[in-house]
């Protein structure tokens, strides 16, 4: 289940673009992380209701397509603000988890200062460059090379072709944004 730091970054970051119902806001976060992490009504609905008690998004009635009426979810001013300040100031584990950084690129457009998205992603690259395995003997992180089991061979191997794959966009993208080419 989506984890109550990036669902309330998801919830805000869509309401954020356009106002949705409960069920469309349910189908966009599934789209984003739900075969990852799937997320419930018992754990959107209460999050919705945290929010909306913190006066960070508001509900109205709307009609529905059928008979039945339908509640809308709007972002306040206040929303948008701690949807920006989560932006400015990820938590580490918005950092170093690769679900909750994908959710935090999904929204970075949200900041429009260049500057302010080149600091998150240096973030992201600094926790990258550092030297870290699924698997250690003593704490020197091991190698792909340097493991037998051909399942833990496997994770090593995918992980070190994804994070030069994530490295490299992260230089690319951060020379984009000094060139003042941003998002």
């Amino acid at each position: 289940m989506a984890s109550g730091g990036d669902l309330t970054l998801m919830i805000l970051g869509f309401l954020n673009r356009r106002p949705m119902h409960g069920y469309e806001l349910k189908s966009r976060l599934t789209a984003l992380s739900g075969h990852l992490r799937p997320v419930s009504d018992g754990a959107l609905y209460p999050a919705i209701a945290r929010l909306e008690a913190r006066g960070l998004l508001e509900r109205h009635e709307e009609e529905g397509a059928a008979a039945a009426r339908r509640q809308v979810l709007t972002i306040t001013a206040e929303g948008r603000e701690e949807l920006l300040r989560r932006l400015r100031e990820p938590s580490e584990l918005d950092i170093s988890d690769q679900t909750r950084f994908f959710a935090l690129l999904t929204f970075l457009s949200a900041l429009e200062d260049p500057s302010l998205q080149a600091g998150v992603l240096r973030r992201r690259l600094d926790f990258l460059e550092a030297p870290a395995s699924f698997f250690y003997e003593g704490d020197r992180p091991l190698r792909a090379e340097e493991v037998s089991d051909p399942f833990h061979r496997g994770m090593l191997l995918v992980a070190r072709a994804t994070g030069t794959a994530e490295r490299q966009w992260l230089k690319e993208t951060l020379a984009e944004l000094s060139r003042g080419r941003g998002a």
